[in-house]
């Protein structure tokens, strides 16, 4: 493994965490949202 590819590693690792935790953040949000709808029904 070179250098650049090290690197292009670590670029991935932290795109795919920042991936996680965007999804994370949404899917808690669709739930909260989820919940108001079934409350409002």
């Amino acid at each position: 493994m070179e250098a650049s590819d090290v690197a292009k590693l670590k670029d991935l690792e932290k795109e795919n965490a920042e991936l996680k935790k965007m999804f994370a953040e949404l899917s808690i949000e669709n739930r909260a949202l989820k919940g108001l709808i079934e409350k409002k029904l």
